[in-house]
């Protein structure tokens, strides 16, 4: 395989646990085994630090076959990487967490992640309390180092809180220019929570958004539509995690550093929010 084109190195984000996370990383969900350890290669290979996997997806070991691959699994480049996973939603519980957090580290390769999250909050069959205790279970014996959670809305947070007396660093949620879900991006930054952004294209959904709007912004910075709606998020401080298994367009979505939006450009996305998801609700899905 020969040298890929280069991404620049990732803004790194300071957690409340002291952690620091790069803001640009790449999502695998959806990519399928056959391919999921040679996309994780070449996304190591140019540069990437930054991957979210999780058991729902089941590639895991596919994704720990491509940090092998270049060494990525051990040693001083396994601490210049950033590895996230998730609990799958039928495995939530204290000893069924423990259970399936050892069966995930062996299939990953890897004798830590960096976070582990609760996947959905499941508010109609409620174990997250149980499970966080079995996160910091893992957390005390330095096989996670931050614990994280996806699709809590405020008032799941509320309760976790309530419940174990911790909030966690990151939420990971859908959020792209026409679902901002601005009540629970004001909530966690007013608690210090970390927004994760995943779908930050909405499946492509908003590349063309705003009767032409993405389209007249990109030629303006001549830059690509997807690449505005990215440092749209980034500008914004979420983390990002775009999917892709097309090694351009990994380089090219982690390339935008070098051009900003401004306060006005800012503004006129932000416009375009709507209650439009491509992802499922919380309030009712189970990742089983």
């Amino acid at each position: 395989m020969g040298e890929p084109a280069q991404v620049p190195a990732t803004p790194l984000l300071r957690l409340r646990d002291g952690n620091l996370i790069p803001q640009i990383g790449l999502g695998v969900l959806r990519v399928e085994n056959g391919q999921t350890a040679d996309v994780v290669e070449g996304a190591l290979r140019a540069g990437y630090r930054h991957i979210d996997a999780a058991a729902g997806y089941g590639n895991e070991r596919e994704v720990g076959e491509g940090l092998k691959r270049l060494g990525f699994d051990k040693g001083e480049l396994r601490k210049s990487l950033w590895i996230t996973t998730k609990v799958k939603d039928t495995n939530q519980g204290y000893d069924s967490t423990l259970r399936a957090f050892d069966e995930q580290i062996s299939d990953l390769g890897l004798e830590y992640v960096d976070m582990y999250m609760i996947h959905w909050p499941t508010p109609f069959d409620w174990r997250s309390a149980d499970t966080w205790k079995a996160f910091r279970k893992l957390r005390s014996e330095g096989r996670i180092r931050t614990l994280g959670v996806c699709n809590f809305l405020p008032e799941h947070l509320e309760r976790l809180a309530d419940e174990v007396g911790e909030l966690p660093a990151v939420d990971q949620i859908e959020l792209h220019p026409t679902f901002q879900q601005r009540d629970v991006v004001e909530y966690c930054e007013s608690k210090g929570i970390v927004v994760e952004a995943y779908e930050p294209l909405a499946r492509t959904a908003d590349l063309h958004a705003g009767d032409g709007l993405i389209d007249r912004l990109a030629q303006a910075h001549q830059v690509s539509n997807a690449q505005i709606i990215l440092r749209w998020h980034l500008q914004k401080g979420y983390v990002l995690i775009p999917k892709s298994v097309h090694l351009n367009r990994q380089v090219e979505n982690a390339s935008i550093l070098d051009f900003s939006l401004s306060d006005e450009e800012m503004a006129e996305i932000d416009s375009l929010n709507t209650a439009t998801r491509v992802g499922h609700d919380p309030l009712t899905f189970s990742y089983a």
